[in-house]
């Protein structure tokens, strides 16, 4: 009997900032298959936190380290030449449309090319070019994972002309070729199929039992003692993620409220949203927390009294995208407010008592934030309905199974 078959992950980020890679590795290991992971080369506070996900990691991996000196300096050389070439959507090889789009996707193609796997599945776009090279060259298949809308992903793709082109050409070219698409919400699926005539698999960001807490944790009842804690993650604290808006909410609050905030804040930020919060009379300082391991998202927010899912209608991705922090709430077992874009109103339904939507440009959004931290009944309703949905309509250990379907779809595992 021959070895299971290799699956090889490619992605241009972290390991410690690709939860949906890593989630997707560990379901693909624990069925049975051979699997390995190429990641981009990694920056020192990211290292940390890979090591404890490597630490028990039942796959390989390789990290692309990019030389410096004269190897380093080709590959900047490379990358604006390609660029340069950019005349229109048709005029680039993808192997030269991947280097014009990413200096890091060669480094990534040659690894991958040098991996003997039978499936290629690349997660951000600067990894498509990387595994359809890869499938190409081992005669194997090729899959990818559409966590965003690329083409809308930031306001620098809507702004860039050549990178608008290098975005669409890379997608139209190699994602039909792909035996295998995922996505990580409804709107971009459809999004995606309306684009480019392939309809992804939608496969949600939610996350494993083992990763929530051991039971739900009920907070303090609320008081001037006790402030509501409001509570936020993200990669990065920065502009455009709703905070400086909710800031202004909360100063127009009758319930005493605390809003922490956890991640790695951008320069001047955190001075800024100070300022922003002395002008909206917020009676209490902003809490930053520091970054921790995706592994330990849902135990941290689990005391606070509300989540805050803050998404902005502005680039098009954000307006569509269903992100990490909705179903880390949910595992937490915590409600949570959720701003309405395309895709939250979509899901407020599906969550019930575990979801507020609030528009928090309206002058009525406080009043409907005091309505609900002022009742006690309704936050222990929505606690309860968060845990439920997050140990199960909306939890990774049924999601992985249509993963995994798919997969043995394309890629059998002997009986």
């Amino acid at each position: 009997m021959g070895a299971p078959p290799l699956i090889c992950f490619v992605t241009p980020y972290h390991l410690s900032t690709t939860p949906r890679l890593v989630k997707s590795a560990d379901a693909l290991a624990e069925a049975g298959y051979r699997v390995h992971v190429i990641t981009g080369s990694p920056s020192p506070p990211a290292e940390e936190f890979d090591r404890v996900i490597l630490r028990r990691a039942r796959w390989t991996h390789t990290a692309a380290r990019y030389r410096a000196g004269a190897a380093g300096l080709a590959r900047k050389v490379l990358h604006r030449l390609a660029r340069a070439a950019v005349r229109g959507p048709e005029t680039l090889a993808f192997a030269a449309a991947g280097r014009a789009h990413s200096a890091g996707t060669g480094r990534l193609t040659a690894l991958a090319r040098a991996r003997p796997a039978q499936l290629f599945y690349g997660h951000a776009l600067a990894a498509l070019p990387a595994v359809a090279a890869a499938a190409r060259s081992q005669g194997a298949l090729a899959a990818f994972d559409l966590e965003d809308l690329h083409d809308a992903e930031t306001d620098y793709a809507l702004a860039s002309p050549v990178d608008r082109r290098l975005r669409r050409l890379l997608q139209r070219r190699l994602l039909p070729a792909c035996r295998l698409l995922t996505c990580a919400a409804p709107l971009i699926g459809a999004e995606i199929q309306a684009r480019y005539g392939v309809a992804p698999l939608v496969i949600n960001n939610v996350f494993p039992l083992d990763q929530a807490p051991p039971a739900p944790v009920p907070p303090p009842p609320i008081s001037e003692e006790q402030p509501a804690v409001c509570y936020w993650f993200s990669q990065t604290v920065g502009p455009g993620r709703g905070l400086e808006e909710m800031i202004a909410v909360a100063g127009r609050l009758r319930t005493p409220v605390e809003l922490h905030f956890r991640g790695q804040v951008a320069a001047g930020y955190a001075a800024f949203l100070a300022q922003r919060a002395a002008a909206a009379g917020l009676r209490r300082p902003l809490r930053f927390l520091p970054t921790a391991s995706p592994d330990e998202m849902a135990r941290l927010a689990a005391g606070a009294h509300l989540g805050l899912s803050l998404e902005q209608s502005s680039p098009l991705n954000r307006d569509l995208c269903l992100t990490n922090k909705i179903f880390v709430y949910l595992l937490a077992g915590i409600p949570q407010l959720l701003t309405p874009t395309q895709a939250q109103r979509r899901l407020a339904p599906e969550l019930g008592a575990a979801a507020l939507i609030c528009d928090l440009t309206r002058p009525d959004a406080a009043g409907a934030l005091d309505q609900l931290l002022g009742d006690p009944a309704r936050l222990a309703a929505g606690r309860r309905a968060a845990w439920a949905l997050g140990h199960g309509a909306y939890c990774w250990d049924h999601e992985k199974l249509r993963l995994l379907a798919a997969v043995q779809a394309v890629l059998p595992l002997a009986p």
